[in-house]
């Protein structure tokens, strides 16, 4: 099971989806145009059943049953995916404000890495996005069959008799979901006037996709693409790596010893790098140490130098951080006008799992 990304519009693609699940990654001027439209609630089928959950949090198990009556919004999400963590302020402030009117918003925490079936993590990411509505643990992707899901994010919503009126992939269209909500509630004027507002920070802040020109990038050899090290890669060994002379728009390559497998390269010896040439507002790496309770510490340069201001959440102005647990890291967030630069992640110490590079 690998991830990919799109640029197109995510509704008209599902039919041609493959076996592999993907993040999606919509351009500003698609959403922009998507939420002109007014949104069609023709019946999309029945919900499903949630009888496939390894575990709930925040609720006790519910039934479809349990949900008659009411407005469902389901939305699959995982804890390390940047489409996803760019969604959430607005699926907390639906929850909030329509709650009481009849809206049910339940999280559905399908893993895209196997680290991600982990429920103390799950948690964790549940506490760190503020999430008060109902999560269904689907570690084997039963509720995600159910629904022939194949995003990261998606967005199903059903009317109070249990049939999907509406569904989305990826992020945007907020406006138009909203307005279905709106619509099945039957919410009184003054709220169909007030559309929410967030203000999202940190690593919830929408991309900048009039800049952006990276594309997710992963590091096992399942999906890896624009390997750069000079006599290519090894998959499943040991390996000793170096950086060419120059890398290339997107082209990432790796140094010292490491291990390429399936889902994410390993460093196996100290002073390990990995660089990226990139053109983006925000550069994160989804990584963290193999073994619990090692911590691997590492430095950032961009362009040969400490970020300073344009250092991510998890570093430094000197560009040092810590990989303590397995998750996405936000290393870069350049302010002013975005240029094309490259990004050299040094691992102090060996252990760490590099699984993928998003952008923002």
């Amino acid at each position: 099971m690998a991830a990919s990304t799109s640029n197109e519009s995510t509704d008209s693609v599902v039919e041609d989806a493959a076996i592999h699940p993907f993040r999606i990654e919509v351009p500003q001027d698609e959403i922009d145009e998507l939420r002109r439209r007014v949104p069609p609630l023709s019946a999309q089928g029945h919900l499903p059943g949630f009888d496939g959950a390894t575990g709930w949090l925040n609720s006790e198990p519910l039934m479809v049953a349990d949900l008659r009556g009411h407005v469902v919004l389901i939305d699959f999400w995982t804890f390390t995916c940047i489409n996803w963590i760019r969604t959430a302020p607005y699926l907390r402030a639906w929850d909030e404000k329509y709650r009481d009117h009849g809206l049910t918003v339940i999280g559905v925490h399908t893993p895209e890495f196997p680290f991600e079936t982990d429920i103390d993590s799950i948690r964790a990411a549940i506490e760190d996005r503020r999430i008060a509505y109902p999560v269904a643990v689907d570690s084997d992707y039963a509720i995600w069959s159910a629904f022939a899901n194949r995003y990261w994010p998606a967005l199903y919503i059903a009317d109070a008799k249990g049939t999907i009126r509406f569904h989305h992939f990826g992020e945007g269209r907020y406006e138009e979901s909203e307005q279905v909500i709106q619509q099945l509630l039957d919410v009184p004027r003054g709220l169909k006037d007030d559309p929410v507002e967030v203000e999202a920070n940190g690593v919830e802040a929408q991309a900048d996709w009039a800049s952006l020109e990276s594309p997710e990038t992963y590091l096992g050899h399942e999906r890896a693409e624009r390997f750069s090290s000079p006599g290519g890669a090894a998959w499943e060994q040991n390996q000793t790596y170096s950086s060419p002379a120059r890398l290339r728009l997107n082209q990432w390559a790796l140094s010292g010893d490491w291990t390429i497998g399936g889902k994410a390269a390993r460093l196996n010896k100290a002073d390990g790098r990995l660089a990226y040439r990139y053109r983006a507002r925000d550069v994160h790496l989804v990584m963290g140490p193999a073994e619990r309770g090692e911590p691997v510490r590492f430095r950032v340069r961009i362009d040969g130098s400490p970020p300073g201001a344009a250092r991510g959440i998890d570093v430094d102005d000197h560009g040092e951080g810590t990989a303590a647990d397995r998750r996405l890291y936000q290393l870069v967030r350049q302010p002013g006008a975005v240029a094309e630069r490259t990004i050299e992640i040094t691992f102090l110490q060996p252990g760490v799992e590099a699984y993928v590079f998003t952008f923002g």
